[in-house]
């Protein structure tokens, strides 16, 4: 089987991409980043999904992107909570990690070096990028042109593919999708800003929207969320 890397947090979105990259014929080698987020859960998360589908090469890479700051996901800044998904504001969010998915898809595309895949695996969808800059299309095919000026293997006339195969969709459809796939969503992690025990908030940005896809696609919601 070709190898292909997945960026992966152990969220829904990530998920259902690696479930995805399995659907097309892929040997999945996931790629977490442990970066500062104050959700550090997800990373466990990651570890315990990642096993459940088999995957055999799993990394973990750690960046601090706490030095930078930024972000309501890295610095002392507290993430925005809401009762509705009517409430949510609209423009560039607090949770923005500046230059977060270029750093991560450049992590990917020397692990693809290393490890001889052309193709990578990205979770960025229409929720996102209503809201976030690096999850749109045009950045996704402006990293990809990257790519091939950027490395050995670009170079040497490999070409590099990167997926993102939620593009377009809403949350509801990558839940359907993902069920459709066979994937556990109880296993997965979204929220911003968990408890202590890990719990999801049910009130940041990432549970709200989690929360209404489930609802959309009449699905019910396995997150385990703390006491209000």
């Amino acid at each position: 089987m070709k190898r292909a890397v997945v960026l992966f947090s152990g969220g829904l979105d990530s998920t259902t991409c690696l479930a995805m990259a399995r659907r097309d014929g892929f040997e999945p080698v996931c790629l977490s980043v442990q970066y500062g987020q104050r959700h550090v859960v997800e990373l466990e998360r990651a570890v315990r999904v990642a096993a459940s589908f088999g995957v055999r090469d799993h990394r973990v890479v750690a960046v601090d992107l706490r030095a930078l700051g930024g972000s309501a996901l890295t610095a002392d800044v507290p993430v925005p909570k809401h009762d509705s998904v009517a409430e949510l504001s609209p423009g560039i969010p607090s949770t923005y990690v500046p230059a977060r998915n270029t750093i991560f898809l450049g992590l990917a595309l020397g692990l693809a070096e290393v490890v001889g895949a052309q193709d990578l695996y990205i979770g960025v969808n229409a929720v996102d990028y209503r809201g976030y800059p690096d999850c749109r299309p045009e950045f996704i095919r402006a990293f990809e042109a990257l790519a091939q000026l950027a490395t050995k293997a670009g170079v040497e006339g490999r070409t590099f593919t990167v997926h993102a195969p939620l593009s377009g969709l809403s949350k509801a459809d990558i839940i359907r999708a993902g069920l459709e796939l066979g994937v556990n969503y109880g296993l997965t992690h979204s929220c911003y800003d968990p408890s202590a025990d890990g719990l999801a908030c049910g009130r940041c940005d990432s549970c709200l929207l989690r929360a209404k896809g489930f609802a959309d696609a009449g699905v019910v919601d396995p997150t385990e969320y703390a006491p209000r």
